[in-house]
């Protein structure tokens, strides 16, 4: 069995390209849509009603274009709307992303992570049970990061004022001896080399995008949906905004991430 359409992807705006470029890598020889919902980014500080409702928008998009499976790329749009739209759309396999609690806390026995993430995906059960989980092992700081995918949205992923920013967000945390920093977002992916030049290489960081793209192949060869093409596949990106500035930077995101 094969088959040989494509596999769709969302995200609130650019950040998830950092898990669509963790799956292309994984699987070159699919085809994939990507669509970014930069018109009404951040999703992080905004209601769940509105994220809900985004996200909906987002899936109708990749269902209009016959897509065989969805990855939410946006670990605020999972907590918030992942087992909702599997009820809604039972017959297509759905994957999300979640913070990398669990390699962050198993690397080092007892150790001190910080989970830096939008206060939506912090304020969610989902994210509370993960957290509950884990807390007898490690010590878990929580990093409210309002803004700081704004800055990925508007391509500044270096530099003084972003550098400052971080630097704000990270030293009361950094300052209480953690071991390990996971990013929440996958906007965050983009700034890391901020965050390791600001944390130091002592520190482990963790993100959850190539344990999606695992999943989403495991759910994909459970299903007979994968590809039976050997040469590789087409990436096609769209972005509610229209505007081809934002375009060509996610183009140029999954090519060069640096």
């Amino acid at each position: 069995m094969m088959d040989n359409r494509p596999i769709g992807v969302f995200d609130s705006g650019i950040g998830g390209i950092s898990v669509l470029r963790e799956i292309v890598n994984l699987m070159p020889n699919e085809d994939y849509l990507y669509y970014g919902d930069s018109s009404h980014a951040p999703y992080g500080t905004k209601s769940l009603e509105e994220i809900q409702a985004l996200s909906d928008t987002c899936v109708s998009f990749l269902l209009d274009k016959n897509v065989k499976a969805i990855v939410i790329a946006c670990n605020t749009a999972t907590s918030a709307c992942a087992a909702r739209l599997r009820k809604k759309y039972p017959d297509i396999p759905i994957i999300g992303i979640e913070p990398a609690l669990k390699p962050a806390v198993l690397w080092k026995e007892h150790d001190r992570v910080a989970v830096m993430a939008t206060p939506m995906t912090l304020n969610q059960d989902k994210f509370r049970q993960l957290m509950h989980t884990y807390e007898e092992q490690s010590d878990i700081f929580c990093i409210p990061c309002p803004g700081l995918a704004d800055y990925v949205e508007k391509g500044i992923l270096d530099g003084p004022e972003l550098t400052d920013f971080l630097e704000t967000l990270l030293r009361p945390s950094l300052d209480k001896g953690i071991d390990a920093i996971v990013l929440g977002c996958t906007h965050y992916p983009f700034v890391e080399k901020v965050i390791r030049r600001i944390a130091g290489n002592e520190i482990r960081i963790f993100n959850g995008s190539h344990g999606t793209a695992l999943e989403l192949r495991r759910r994909l060869e459970a299903a007979d949906l994968l590809t039976g093409r050997t040469e590789n596949g087409s990436v096609s990106i769209f972005n509610s905004s229209n505007d081809s500035a934002i375009i060509n930077l996610c183009h140029t995101l999954l090519r060069h991430p640096e």
